[in-house]
């Protein structure tokens, strides 16, 4: 009886010990999600929780891929239907703030043509964003700038299969 009374305590301890910690480590992580959308605001944050347009595609036809000073490498991917972007994705191996601005910069593109493409800068994300920390700025560059390359091979796959309509 004293063994299965002391079993019991004991069990109660670990109970109660499991649910403090359960509480201490929700707390932590309510803290920190709360901090991260001070710092990074509210457009950023809910994007960074909820990622639009990850992922590769098959047979785009644009595609670019840039490695920014920070060491992410960014992905993106474009189908065009009468010279308008139909669909839009990206990959980073980077960080969250990477993550947000690749999300971006896929919706950007989306319905835009090339001429309107090129508009699209590191500052036209930087602008949809609002706040966002000065050491993760540059994702918004490396965004815009793997967004520009796959525009180019666009371009460029668009230019040489003019050329051979042209030979035939």
């Amino acid at each position: 009886m004293a063994n299965t009374l002391f079993a019991l305590r004991q069990s109660k301890r670990r109970n109660l010990m499991g649910k403090e910690l359960d509480d201490f480590v929700n707390g932590l992580q309510n803290q920190i999600l709360e901090e991260t959308r001070a710092e990074f605001g509210d457009v950023a944050f809910e994007r960074w929780q909820n990622p639009l347009y990850a992922g590769a595609m098959d047979n785009p036809d644009g595609h670019g891929r840039v490695t920014g000073s920070c060491d992410d490498t960014m992905q993106i991917f474009l189908k065009f239907e009468k010279d308008k972007v139909k669909e839009a994705t990206f990959l980073t191996d980077g960080c969250g703030s990477s993550m947000v601005c690749g999300s971006f910069a896929a919706e950007l593109a989306l319905g835009k043509t090339p001429d309107k493409l090129v508009e699209i800068t590191g500052e036209t994300i930087l602008k949809i964003l609002g706040s966002f920390p000065e050491e993760n700025r540059h994702c918004a560059f490396l965004a815009a700038d793997t967004l520009q390359d796959a525009l180019n091979d666009y371009m460029i796959k668009r230019s040489r299969s003019q050329e051979e309509r042209n030979r035939s």
